[in-house]
């Protein structure tokens, strides 16, 4: 990922909170000169150390099983992509002062590790467990496969293909406005957190955040 010296980001709560927060990410394995990708939740662990791990799964009959297993077996790198609130910024939204360009502001992180399989039904059951237990929570009857026959629990089990990613780099990004002046910064801030939509509005929030701490 390419990231100018002024849009790195470093700050461990901001990345855990994109991890823990925008958890629905894309995993990207190459083989061959194959690429493929699959979007689905993962679980950040900060244990073991040094960096920790993510946690995910997804259907056995998957092709990428087979890359997620070449790169375990050869301890080679995948690449999980985590995208934060995003916005387009249009010139107009920095109001008067140097000529501007549109933009899309954006935080981002991208997380490389060797992946490992989890064989054992214990663990994966735990995972699915705790992945649901996540999702559920704040429902008003939040669901759990406990719910679930064992035998078809165990049926769903052997369809599944749990991983782990130990994690041996990340980068992060956060583009903010940090090029622009001040008053352009918390101009373009105030009006993408006046329109209505979450991710817009998560955005201004953000470069305004960004803008009081450099302040």
């Amino acid at each position: 990922m390419y990231v100018p010296r002024h849009f790195e980001l470093r700050d461990p709560d901001t990345i855990r909170g994109i991890l823990d927060g925008y958890g629905f990410a894309l995993l990207i394995t190459s083989e061959d000169g194959i690429a493929e990708a699959t979007h689905l939740p993962l679980i950040f662990d900060q244990a073991p150390a040094p960096q920790g791990r993510l946690l995910g799964h997804f259907a056995r009959a998957n092709g990428q099983v087979r890359h997620l297993e070449a790169a375990a077996q050869e301890n080679r790198e995948v690449l999980a992509v985590f995208l934060g609130p995003h916005s387009y910024v249009s010139p107009n939204d920095y109001g008067p002062g140097a000529p501007t360009v549109p933009t899309w502001n954006h935080l981002a992180v991208h997380v490389h590790g060797v992946p490992r399989a989890m064989t054992a039904a214990a663990d994966v059951g735990a995972l699915l467990e705790r992945l649901t237990a996540r999702h559920e929570a704040g429902r008003p009857r939040p669901w759990s496969p406990a719910e679930l026959e064992p035998d078809f629990m165990a049926r769903m089990l052997r369809g599944v293909f749990a991983f782990e990613i130990a994690i041996t780099r990340v980068q992060a990004k956060a583009k903010l406005s940090q090029n622009r002046t001040p008053a352009q910064a918390a101009h373009a801030a105030a009006q993408l957190e006046a329109i209505e939509d979450p991710l817009t509005q998560e955005t201004g929030r953000r470069m305004r955040v960004a803008m009081e701490a450099s302040s």
